[in-house]
């Protein structure tokens, strides 16, 4: 039974260190995503870190910031979305070999 215990606990060690290799690489990886037909883009890496913004000059309007406020959100939160469902789908290559199963955003 100790036997069946110490194979579990390396799988268990494999599966971290592996999982820790992936978030790493994670970290250099971005997606990208854009508002207002490309006049705001966002950059967010797979640390879900926000790399860059590029806003248009033609969509800076002292008069109407909310709309700007609205393209940088839209754009931010797909972005952001990209960058967990890269993530989730990396996590899964891990844990699909044991037969777990983690519930999308635990990464």
């Amino acid at each position: 039974m100790s036997k069946n215990l110490g194979n579990l606990m390396r799988q268990a060690q494999k599966m971290q260190e592996k999982m820790a290799e992936i978030q790493k690489g994670l970290a250099e990886k971005t997606c990208q995503a854009s508002s207002g037909g490309g006049m705001v883009t966002v950059t967010v890496n797979g640390a879900l870190k926000l790399v860059d913004i590029k806003i248009d000059r033609s969509v800076v309007d002292p008069e109407d910031v909310e709309m700007l406020e609205d393209l940088v959100m839209a754009a931010v939160n797909e972005a952001f979305k990209r960058a967990q469902e890269m993530v989730s789908e990396e996590m899964s290559k891990v844990t699909s070999g044991l037969g777990i199963n983690l519930p999308p955003g635990l990464f």
